[in-house]
């Protein structure tokens, strides 16, 4: 008996030790065994904001391939078709037709068939196919970058609201909003965003670039008629914040969770010793009048990102970009703290919270540069330049117009008073 339990046993050990992964791998292929490819290539309609980090599985393969690869194309008119990776799914080829860009060739990975982009950018949008070797095509997506710079951003708490939709003869835009992200900070006022993409609703819709069964597809596909996308122009995705709160800690029943409360209050002592670190902390010198860019460790765009200087909170309702247009210090899109020129005052410990907990800090130093020799290619020399342009410009039409009024002034006046020579008529008799 003993000895028929003892294999049983180390079997049931063994089975314990495999990685789940291996499980995923079977369940993969069982899904390619049910889904079959279509006869003809469709484009599946995604859409995603700028800076964001994404995956297109590919849904359906023939079971005989083992690798997949991924190619692009700006659209279907376009004959250069880029490969984006190499048949083992690990670097890019093509690199004659490539962006500029040295990132780009780091930007792309397959993973269990997968693509996966890093960072997208606007010029990423078009046609994404997963096929063989040969050339033929299994499944295909039409991704729209669509553009976070001029985002409408609206906050709850002042009364904002979503953009209304646009409704025309020929189709309807609306707004696709994800799920509210989590709180960014915890015992204490936090704030949640929610991102809003724009869709089209139309059946002049092309039908190799809508969403099955539906009419449906992104603003900025292929798909949507040219002469729609001049009414879409002024579609804008949209972000919403509002404020929200929620506990670092949740207390449990019973004695362990007594036990845990107490020591999360134990540990929670510590941030009242000023000489010892909230969190772990890293010392930066940067140079006076300079530029900085600050990025939350393992943070991604369309996670929850709040930060924080030394105990001052700064919100996403006077700090993110686009409220102000002068602002120096501001948060952008892509959840990182931005500072136009670093001035004296900015020294101190900058915290950035990831998923509504302090992640890591920044202790910002700042030190005057002796040695700095101005370029015109340096931003603060193009911003200078543009608001001397800009000032330039303004004065010279107030200049002209002045001038303008005057001579008219001038031009009326003489028309005014100068007086008629009259004609004398002399009777003769």
């Amino acid at each position: 008996m003993i000895s028929c339990f003892l294999p049983c046993v180390t079997v049931a050990f063994l089975l314990h030790l495999i990685p789940a992964s291996s499980f995923a791998i079977v369940e993969r292929d069982d899904i390619y065994r049910s889904f079959k490819c279509p006869a003809i290539l469709l484009f599946d309609p995604t859409a995603y904001l700028a800076d964001m980090t994404f995956e297109l599985p590919c849904h359906c393969k023939p079971e005989i391939v083992k690798s997949v690869v991924w190619y692009y194309q700006k659209n279907t008119g376009n004959k250069k078709t880029r490969v984006l990776t190499d048949f083992n799914g690990t670097v890019q080829l093509d690199v004659e037709n490539v962006q500029s860009s040295t990132d780009i060739v780091f930007r792309f990975s397959i993973r269990m068939f997968s693509l996966i982009v890093f960072k997208a950018q606007i010029e990423d949008s078009g046609n994404y196919m997963c096929g063989s070797q040969d050339g033929h095509f299994f499944y295909g997506y039409s991704v729209d970058i669509q553009n976070s710079k001029n985002a409408y951003v609206a906050f709850e708490d002042q009364h904002g609201h979503p953009q209304p939709d646009l409704v025309s003869k020929y189709f309807v835009s609306f707004t696709t909003f994800w799920e509210w992200t989590v709180c960014d900070r915890c015992d204490v006022r936090g704030e949640q965003m929610r991102i809003g993409l724009c869709y089209i609703n139309s059946t002049y819709l092309n039908s190799r670039f809508r969403a099955a069964q539906t009419d449906v597809t992104s603003c900025g596909s292929e798909g949507v008629p040219p002469k729609f996308k001049k009414l879409l122009s002024t579609r804008r995705p949209e972000i919403i914040v509002r404020s929200c709160m929620t506990q670092c800690h949740k207390p449990k029943k019973g004695i362990l969770g007594k036990l845990s409360t107490l020591m999360h209050n134990i540990m929670k002592l510590k941030d009242y010793i000023p000489w010892l670190p909230k969190v772990p902390t890293q010392l930066h010198t940067h140079p006076l009048g300079s530029r900085l860019t600050i990025a939350c460790p393992g943070a991604k765009p369309e996670q929850a990102v709040a930060w924080d200087k030394d105990d001052k909170r700064l919100y996403h309702t006077e700090y993110l970009i686009g409220i102000n247009r002068s602002m120096r210090v501001f948060i952008d899109h892509g959840n990182h703290l931005n500072f136009r020129f670093v001035q004296y005052n900015d020294k101190g410990i900058y915290y950035c919270w990831l998923q509504g907990k302090m992640k890591a800090g920044f202790r910002l130093a700042v030190q005057k540069d002796p040695v700095k020799k101005r370029h015109f290619s340096d931003p603060e020399s193009v911003f200078a330049m543009k608001i001397i342009g800009i000032s330039y410009v303004f004065f010279f039409i107030i200049f002209i117009l002045i001038h303008g009024i005057k001579c008219c002034f001038k031009d009326l006046k003489r028309l005014l008073f100068t007086e008629q020579p009259s004609t004398i008529h002399e009777d003769r008799t």
